[in-house]
């Protein structure tokens, strides 16, 4: 897949969606010399994920009026971009490069606002679809679903920019241990996982390696 630059009109010609990006959240962590992983998700078990989830958006939406895909910086970004494309494949007349836009959460992320364990990070640019968001159906975008929290600060940051008619969530995986009542809409993998287990999400776009999710265990235990 060819990376994330959509060259879009307007407001958004010429910028990559996938610069100065968010960094991840703690589901996504890398791996260190006391974890031990294994990978639940291959290269072409993402793509099908993200084609299945393309044509449910379709569906559920009942075509593709009004719709935009709005990715959480930072691997949310090259997902929607992924989707957008395969949307637009399906349905010619969704024009990708005006349907598409990235959020920056980073001033919104309550942990980072009381003092929690995830380090600061630097602020990246929201974009916002050259058609705007007013009055659209969100698809919001990002690669695992866990506690909720980052899901909220999205809502938060979204609402800054507009007011949509509907907002949908569309994730990669589903690890659970929700603290907040947040659903996903549009799931590639629900994974149930432990405590001691993060999840990691390797794009091309933003890591440089051949996709796959890997399940780690903290710690090196088996």
């Amino acid at each position: 897949m060819p990376g994330s630059t959509v060259p879009t009109s307007g407001a958004n010609q010429g910028r990559n969606l996938t610069a100065a990006p968010h960094s991840a959240t703690p589901q996504s962590t890398s791996e260190d010399a006391t974890t031990v992983g294994r990978t639940i998700l291959s290269e072409d078990e993402i793509r099908r994920a993200l084609t299945r989830i393309a044509y449910e958006i379709i569906e559920t939406n009942k075509g593709v009026e009004n719709l935009v895909l709005i990715g959480i910086r930072s691997r949310g970004v090259p997902l929607a971009v992924r989707l957008a494309a395969r949307i637009q494949a399906i349905e010619p007349n969704f024009n990708a490069e005006t349907r598409i836009g990235a959020l920056d959460i980073t001033a919104y992320r309550d942990d980072q606002r009381t003092g929690g364990t995830t380090s600061p990070a630097p602020a990246g640019e929201s974009i916002m679809p050259s058609i705007g968001i007013e009055g659209k159906t969100v698809v919001l975008v990002d690669d695992v679903l866990y506690s909720g929290r980052t899901v909220r600060a999205a809502l938060d940051a979204l609402n800054a920019h507009g007011r949509p008619a509907l907002v949908r969530l569309a994730v990669l995986v589903d690890r659970g241990h929700r603290q907040l009542p947040i659903r996903a809409d549009h799931v590639g993998k629900n994974l149930p996982t432990s405590a001691s287990e993060t999840v990691r999400v390797v794009l091309t776009e933003t890591d440089n390696a051949t996709d796959r999710v890997d399940i780690i265990q903290l710690g090196g235990l088996s």
